[in-house]
């Protein structure tokens, strides 16, 4: 028996953004069904009957205007706008709007296949619930990504791919011709191809096979997927930087300053291959000194237009995870040409000061340069210096696996830097800077890159001496353009001023520890902001603090109009000092060479574009070093299932506890549903969970003993079970 012919409906694609686009083209003019459908090229009775059905409910929505029966329009475009989609991991989300002062809430229902961090178009109802205005996404302007990461779960006639990232509330549908050769229970990488209208999944392509979830090797390649950040170079771009003249020639020579025979080294850590920095000095006869940041020049090397230079441009910076560094320029130029190795001759570009005995700049030059390091010192090395006055290095500090005797020349310079050092970083200090020390968490791999040990890294005077002298240079350079008449277009690192809100939170939580903050004016809120900071140096909440104050600050970035730098507390501010890891320093040393060329302004359009670009790659690349530290911290806390751990309640929610374990500051969740002694309800004002029976409360900044009870490498996640307060433990 044949199955009776049904007119199923010719109309492609959503229906609600193909009538509201036909309005909003005609703004003002009315249209009645018909002319819809005629528009939308259907005559099928399905089709117009979908046609009135819609036009009813975008009328019900106002979203569109019904003037008189059956006739619609748009007025105008008042209620439309476009920004950025910031997806929850509850599968609803908000749009951020520059010309609105609050974020539109979109509900899952409303999101119309859009992605996190997408650019959308939205409409935004008249209508306010709770105080909240809401909207609904009506195009999808630009795709923030179409690239994702997931696991494959293949069935018998085809796939699909479940997310890794939290905030994506779908999975992808992976035909069989789609798949790849990936296999069931593969890591993948999943390329977006379109998410049909009555699909309930968006339809996508396995474009690589990572391995197998829990792997090391998946794990941390998935990590750069995610993130869309690239891992080896292309081989045209590899094969590019290989032909490159790196020779230290006569001919270049002649165009630069030559300071070979000035003393000069490099300070860094112990396992760096790439030096882009490095220190000159030479005391003056009229007492003063003359010292140059002398950074790699590699924008000799990176020459604009060529592929190399585009390869740079799209990473635009360098990342680093716990067991790798995936380097923006390829080896060739990063760890040889352009590194300040010892006893090589360089070329650099250099910023050059005479400075006083208190560390009063009295004058500046910048410009290229030819140097010669004599030494390279690792950060503990020339700490010794510094804490000893003398140039015997033992075997236990020496990067050199033996002792040795540092001349004597060398000593008086690295002492002599650090007291300058110390005197510039007091000044910044009372003129408003902000002292974040936050302690770094490090690892100590083993072959299999498996975590052995951890260890925290803490800033020292020798550090601190670097940091100075490099804040100096950048301070100058911007400092140097940004004051030139008439105004140069150059790339600027702004901070902007913490917002009021975070700073009252922060105030709040900090309350509960017995800290203040005056939040009265700038000056009384970094000074007390630096105290506090001092004050938790060494107590259980260290870390939460320090944590909590990073986040109340607003985020540094590149741009064109120059704001200054809230945190460093320099009117003028820039990235001159690290171009072989920062593409934005490249950028820094061009602009700076074209305006002492005596050149005319640059676009300001080109550089803002760029600036933004390179802000942007700059988080991606901070939140997968993120990833990695928290992937090889739960990789760390798998041997060591069954140990107890003393830690410090970090974070309270709805659903639970976290905890930061105090010896190895690996983090995890106690979830309430675990807690089976009592029924426990989040206070929110207190920074506690309460036992409804007991009354037994657990809250912000306690110190608990907890027990690892799952260890999730593929989703980078530690579950805690809890023992109990540290009095109550310690006491049984």
């Amino acid at each position: 028996m044949k199955k009776k012919k049904t007119n199923k409906p010719k109309i492609q694609g959503n229906l609600s953004r193909s009538i509201i686009d036909i309005l909003r083209k005609n703004s003002g003019k009315t249209y009645n069904y018909k002319q819809i459908a005629s528009i939308l090229g259907v005559n099928d009775a399905s089709s117009r009957n979908q046609i009135i059905k819609k036009l009813a409910q975008l009328a019900a929505k106002k979203q569109i205007e019904e003037v008189e029966r059956g006739k619609f329009k748009i007025e105008d475009s008042k209620n439309y706008y476009t920004g950025v989609l910031d997806l929850t991991t509850k599968g609803y989300g908000y749009v951020m709007v520059e010309e609105l002062a609050d974020d539109i809430f979109i509900a899952n229902k409303d999101l119309n296949a859009a992605f996190d961090g997408d650019t959308v178009e939205i409409y935004v109802y008249n209508r306010r619930r709770r105080k909240r205005s809401e909207g609904e996404i009506t195009k999808i302007v630009k795709r923030k990504r179409t690239e994702f990461v997931g696991t494959l779960q293949l069935k018998k006639e085809f796939g699909f791919v479940v997310i890794d990232d939290k905030s994506m509330y779908t999975d992808f549908f992976i035909s069989p011709n789609k798949l790849n050769k990936a296999e069931n229970g593969d890591k993948v990488v999943v390329e977006f191809e379109e998410w049909p209208e009555k699909a309930d999944s968006p339809f996508g392509k396995i474009t690589r096979v990572l391995g197998t979830p829990g792997e090391h090797h998946t794990e941390i390649h998935s990590i750069l997927a995610q993130y869309g950040l690239p891992h080896d170079f292309p081989e045209e771009v590899e094969e590019f930087a290989n032909k490159i003249d790196t020779s230290i020639n006569q001919e270049e020579i002649s165009k630069r300053r030559d300071m070979r025979d000035v003393l000069t080294f490099t300070i860094d850590p112990k396992d760096a291959k790439d030096f882009d920095d490095a220190l000159s000095f030479q005391k003056l006869e009229n007492g003063n000194y003359e010292i140059g940041i002398h950074i790699a020049d590699v924008s000799h090397y990176v020459q604009p237009g060529t592929i190399l230079d585009q390869e740079a441009f799209d990473r635009a910076t360098s990342v680093y995870l716990v067991d790798r560094v995936v380097p923006m320029l390829p080896e060739i130029l990063s760890n040889n040409a352009c590194s300040l190795r010892p006893k090589e001759e360089k070329f650099t570009f250099s910023a050059i000061f005479e400075i006083d005995d208190n560390a009063n700049v009295k004058g500046q030059w910048f410009g290229r340069t030819v140097t010669y390091s004599d030494e390279r010192f690792a950060y503990e090395e020339a700490q010794h210096i510094i804490e000893t006055g003398t140039g015997t290095i033992p075997d236990d500090v020496s990067i050199r696996k033996h002792a040795y005797t540092v001349r004597g020349a060398l000593v008086e310079a690295v002492v002599t830097l650090n007291r300058l050092a110390k005197k510039m970083r007091a000044r910044r200090m009372r003129n408003g800077a902000i002292s974040f020390d936050k302690v770094e968490v490090k690892f100590n791999l083993n072959e299999e890159n498996n975590p052995v040990g951890v260890f925290f890294k803490t800033a020292k005077e020798a550090n601190k001496l670097i940091e100075e002298f490099m804040l100096l240079a950048n301070r100058k350079v911007a400092e140097f353009i940004g004051k030139q008449k008439p105004k140069k277009t150059f790339v600027y690192r702004c901070h902007d001023e913490p917002d009021d809100e975070k700073l009252a939170s922060l105030q709040n939580i900090v309350g509960r520890f017995g800290h203040k903050l005056n939040l009265k004016d700038r000056k009384t809120t970094t000074s007390s902001l630096n105290k506090l900071l001092e004050d938790v140096q060494g107590r259980k909440e260290q870390n939460m603090v320090d944590t909590l104050a990073i986040r109340s600050m607003s985020k540094a970035y590149y741009g064109v109009e120059n704001i200054g730098h809230y945190g460093l507390a320099f009117d003028f501010y820039t990235h001159f000092t690290s171009p072989i890891r920062r593409y934005p320093d490249v950028m820094v040393h061009r602009l700076l060479q074209h305006y002492l060329d005596g050149a005319k302004s640059a676009g300001e359009e080109e550089y803002e574009n760029k600036c933004h670009h390179s802000s942007e790659m700059e988080n991606l690349a901070s939140n997968a070093e993120r990833d990695s530290i928290k992937y090889m911290q739960v990789k760390f806390m798998q041997d060591h299932e069954n140990e107890e751990f003393l830690g410090v309640i970090s974070g309270v929610t709805e659903w639970g506890i976290f905890v930061e374990i105090v010896e190895n500051k690996c983090e995890g969740m106690i979830r309430l549903r675990d807690m089976n002694d009592d029924h426990y309800e989040f206070m929110p004002e207190e920074f506690s969970v309460v036992g409804k029976r007991t009354g037994q409360s657990y809250t912000l900044g306690d110190e608990v003993y907890v027990k690892v009870k799952n260890a999730d490498l593929v989703r980078r996640h530690l579950d805690f079970t809890l023992l109990g307060n540290r009095e109550e433990v310690e006491a049984s």
